[in-house]
C-alpha cells in the first residue's frame, strides 16, 4: 500500500526507501513492545490469548508489501528474543522462536500480495489477514507435527495454543483492517488537502 502510494506521488527511490525503513523499524519496535505491555497487564496467558506481536507484522505486510514485511516477520520475534534474553526470560522462547519465525513470515507474505491492491481498495485488507492468519496458522501446525520428536513441541500443544488464541486471531482479523481503512483515509485526506 506504501509502495503504491509513493509510486503515485512520484517520490524517489531513495525517499521511498527511506519512508519504507521507518516505518518498518517502527512496526518491529511496536512488535517488541507489545508482547511485553501484553504480559505485563495480563500474563503470560494473556500473550498466548492475544498473540500481540502478530498485529504488527500483518500491517507489515498490508502496507509495506510481501519483502518488507518479510523482513519485519522474521525481524520481530529475533530482536524480541535477543533483547528479552538480556532483560529477562526471553519472549519467544528458544524452542518457540523457529516456528513463530515462519509463521510471522507467512503471516507477512500473505498479506504482502495484497499490499498494491490494498491500496486500490482497502476493504481487501479484511481477507489479506484473514487469509495471513489461516495460511500462517497451518504452516505452525504443519512445522509442529512434523517436528515434534525433535523440537519438543507436541503437536497437541500447539493445537490448544491456537484454540486459546483465536480470540486474539479474531480482534486482529477485524482491528488491523480497521487501521488500515483508517491510514488509507488519512493519506486520501492528506492529498485532498495538498
Amino acid at each position: 500500500m506504501i509502495d503504491s502510494i509513493l509510486i503515485q506521488r512520484k517520490v524517489k527511490f531513495q525517499i521511498k526507501v527511506a519512508v519504507k525503513t521507518m516505518v518498518a523499524v517502527a512496526l518491529v519496535v511496536l512488535a517488541v513492545a507489545l508482547p511485553q505491555i501484553v504480559h505485563a497487564c495480563a500474563g503470560a496467558v494473556g500473550g498466548i490469548m492475544l498473540m500481540p506481536m502478530y498485529l504488527p507484522v500483518l500491517l507489515a505486510g498490508c502496507l509495506l508489501g510481501t519483502w518488507w514485511g518479510l523482513a519485519v516477520g522474521i525481524t520481530s520475534p529475533v530482536v524480541s528474543f535477543i533483547l528479552t534474553s538480556i532483560i529477562s526470560n526471553p519472549m519467544p522462547a528458544l524452542a518457540r522462536l523457529p516456528f513463530m519465525i515462519v509463521e510471522l513470515t507467512v503471516f507477512a507474505v500473505i498479506a504482502g500480495l495484497f499490499s498494491n491492491k490494498i491500496a486500490k481498495n482497502k476493504w481487501l485488507a479484511f481477507p489479506a489477514v484473514l487469509l495471513a492468519q489461516i495460511f500462517g496458522r497451518v504452516m505452525f501446525v504443519a512445522l509442529a507435527f512434523i517436528s515434534q520428536n525433535v523440537s519438543g513441541i507436541s503437536g497437541s500443544v500447539v493445537l490448544s495454543q491456537i484454540q486459546t488464541g483465536l480470540v486474539g486471531i479474531s480482534i486482529q482479523a477485524i482491528v488491523v483492517p480497521f487501521i488500515i481503512i483508517a491510514l488509507s483515509k488519512l493519506i486520501k485526506r492528506d492529498e485532498i488537502n495538498e
